[in-house]
């Protein structure tokens, strides 16, 4: 181990200096300085845009001394003195004021009349009248000492102040600042540089011959008060103290990184306008910022900003997922993503069916063919129709139960299907109906795959299904059926094999835009099962080492929408997600629309709280995370696209401060390339495997078909010796 050298800062071309003495009254105080608003923010304000690379530089010394007790007796005997010779000289001005006016009263014609009128003569020498001249009124200790009367907390102090630069200028105008800045503690007395000046020019300790003893006490730390800096500890408590909540402190580069584009260990923010009136796109560490929450009104900015920062993202490298009912989102990024090393990971799922021609991508949520475990297809799809119907065991018990059979019978029938190699003849949610009202495409299913059915599930097929009343099904068909009644709906989740894999996305940082249609209920079933097929996925996970998850990002535009139709699982994604490295970006409109357990895991896991401009009683729950600072009144009189928001940097909190929202056609001009949108959008449903809608409809009525043959082909194939006791199923 070796002795490292010390570190030497670089000099500076320009270097002012200043030391600070009481002016006015020796006795009197400085002004009390109250706690809101802080006193320290003058100070704040005067250092605020330093700037590192232009070479600003700016100290503040203050050395506090308790002096000896025979110099601060020797300053009483002083002041009292002086404050005696004071009253003196008060009493003699005043006897000469007294005989002044006996004088010319006695010299007056009036009285010249008066005492040959009266004939009296004045009782005074020389017939004048006695005058008797004001003695010195009594100096009382306590009143001629002030705050040097006590000698409990009395210090002297010693403040120097030194600026420098590399710019002509900047040191003298940092120094003028922080001399303002010393004005907010004048009272009886007041901090002023100590010199004299002509016209221009000043001549204080940064000039011969004070500077030499100047630089001494600051190189070796001496402490040589000037001789009125004679304070009270309590006079220095607005000085002393740290910063409190009302003062407004400067984000530096170290309290929030700049943005550099390209850089995947940075996520933006936004922009933020230092004091000086610089901007600058400011960031935090995408390992740190693990779930956002956004919220403010319609039009505010939320959506541009989460588009900003996805967009960032992938740039740079990252996978996410953009959910966006209304669709507005993906026009808007497509000019900004029309990249060639982007075009290949982008895939667009659109169930909005628009045009003459619409295509649309596939998804089979009970499929095999990606190598899913069973038993969690099954939980993953039961779990979706329960939260967007709202079932649960109290409310729909029987409901719940002929779902989960129907789906494991199904899955299992797949399971075999693809074991088989032929992918192509797997059933869809939509064959639970055969299963449950065609009594021979049922006994084929079961025959098919009861080895692959556990013993509880068989029994159930055995004794409880033939006991169920026809219209026992009725609640469970009826979500299916409509479904169904749409053709986009239906050739979505109506094929055998479907492209959609979330999983495949996660691992190969794919860009995924998901835009389910609305906020219908078929469309809530849809999100339903969009969303806890994403918490499956991602659970799904944990079969591989942490340090080779991939991070991931899920951003949802309009939580309103998706966590209507599934709340708990959303929840589940803010508290969950994290383990598996994926973060959830969510926006909303009114946090406080949302579901409890949606809206208490937003607040209590956000890394990022962020509030736009809305009524006070939909920023209230935000700003009160704040606690008020600052208060609903000022949030809701934001200006579009402006934010106030709260962030985590090196495990701790900045903020909450105000950001300007970035506006993709300024932060990302560089980047757009509105020729290739076109390009781009058939490229990226080329990738989700987006087909004419009408192909994909006529192939989705034709699986039934295809399922009973495949069933009828692996009963037929199994030999006699394999084949299970024949049983009545019902």
């Amino acid at each position: 181990m070796k002795k490292a050298s010390a570190l030497r800062d670089k000099s500076r071309e320009y270097v002012v200096r200043a030391e600070f003495v009481l002016r006015g009254r020796p006795t009197a105080p400085l002004r009390e300085v109250p706690l809101e608003p802080d006193p320290l923010q003058p100070l704040v304000d005067a250092v605020s845009d330093l700037r590192a690379e232009l070479g600003d530089l700016a100290e503040v010394r203050l050395d506090i001394q308790r002096a000896p007790k025979w110099l601060l007796r020797a300053r009483r005997v002083q002041l009292m003195a002086q404050a005696r010779r004071v009253e003196r000289r008060e009493a003699q001005r005043a006897a000469r004021w007294v005989r002044q006016d006996a004088s010319g009263i006695e010299d007056s014609l009036t009285w010249q009349l008066q005492q040959l009128v009266t004939g009296k003569q004045g009782g005074g020498v020389g017939g004048r009248r006695l005058v008797m001249p004001p003695v010195p009124r009594r100096v009382e200790a306590a009143e001629a000492l002030g705050k040097l009367a006590e000698d409990d907390h009395l210090v002297r102090v010693q403040l120097l102040v030194m600026c420098a630069s590399d710019i002509e200028g900047r040191a003298q105008a940092r120094l003028a600042q922080l001399q303002a800045a010393f004005d907010v503690f004048g009272g009886g007395a007041r901090w002023a540089m100590r010199g004299w000046g002509l016209g221009p020019w000043r001549f204080g300790v940064d000039r011969w011959p004070s500077r030499r003893g100047f630089e001494r006490r600051w190189e070796l730390g001496h402490c040589q008060p000037p001789r009125a800096n004679w304070v009270r500890l309590e006079e220095l408590t607005g000085l002393l103290k740290p910063p409190t909540v009302h003062c407004r402190l400067p984000l530096l580069a170290t309290d929030l990184p700049a943005f550099q584009h390209g850089d995947p260990d940075l996520l933006l923010q936004g922009i933020y306008t230092a004091p000086d009136g610089r901007r600058r796109l400011v960031a935090t560490y995408a390992r740190e910022t693990l779930f956002e929450v956004g919220v403010g009104k319609a039009g505010g900015g939320k959506t541009e900003r989460a588009l900003a920062q996805a967009i960032g993202w992938a740039h740079a490298g990252g996978g996410l997922m953009f959910v966006d009912p209304h669709r507005d989102s993906w026009p808007r990024a497509v000019p900004f993503l029309a990249h060639d090393h982007l075009a290949e990971r982008i895939a667009l799922i659109d169930l909005n069916a628009v045009g003459s021609a619409p295509q649309v991508s596939s998804w089979n949520p009970i499929g095999m063919h990606h190598d899913q475990v069973a038993h969690e297809v099954v939980e993953a799809v039961t779990d979706a129709y329960a939260s967007a119907l709202g079932w649960d065991d109290a409310s729909a018990p029987r409901a719940l139960t002929i779902l989960t059979a129907a789906v494991a019978v199904l899955v299992a029938v797949n399971e075999a299907a693809c074991r088989a190699g032929r992918p192509e003849d797997q059933a869809t949610v939509f064959h639970v109906r055969a299963l449950l009202t065609d009594t021979g495409f049922r006994k084929a299913a079961l025959a098919a795959v009861e080895g692959r059915l556990d013993e509880e599930t068989r029994a159930w097929w055995q004794v409880v299904f033939p006991t169920l009343p026809p219209d026992a099904f009725a609640v469970v068909l009826n979500p299916i059926a409509r479904l169904a009644a749409n053709p986009v709906t239906r050739a979505f989740l109506g094929q055998p094999a479907g492209v959609y894999n979330i999983r495949t996305a996660m691992d190969s940082r794919m860009i995924v835009w998901v835009c389910p249609g609305g906020n219908g209920p078929t469309d809530r079933l849809i999100t339903a099962l969009l969303a806890r097929d994403l918490l499956r996925a991602v659970r799904s996970r944990r079969d591989i080492p942490e340090e080779q998850r991939v991070p991931f990002r899920a951003y949802f535009d309009e939580l309103i929408t998706l966590t209507g139709a599934a709340p708990e699982t959303i929840a589940s994604m803010f508290e969950d997600f994290r383990k598996y490295r994926v973060h959830v970006h969510g926006m909303t409109q009114l946090l406080a629309r949302l579901p409890t357990p949606v809206r208490l895991s937003l607040v209590q896991n956000a890394s990022t709280l962020a509030t736009t401009a809305g009524s006070r009683s939909a920023v209230a729950p935000i700003t009160s995370e704040w606690g008020d600072h600052p208060g609903p009144d000022v949030v809701a009189a934001l200006d579009r696209f402006e934010h106030y928001m709260s962030l985590t940097v090196h495990g701790r909190r900045v903020g909450p401060v105000q950001i300007t929202g970035p506006h993709l056609d300024e932060v990302f001009a560089d980047h757009a390339r509105p020729r290739q949108a076109a390009a781009l959008e058939r490229s990226a449903r080329s990738a989700a495997g987006a087909a004419p809608l009408t192909q994909l409809t006529a192939r989705a009525a034709g699986q039934l078909n295809r399922v009973g043959n495949f069933l009828g082909q692996r009963t037929a194939a199994t030999p006699p010796a394999e084949q299970p006791q024949e049983k009545e199923y019902g």
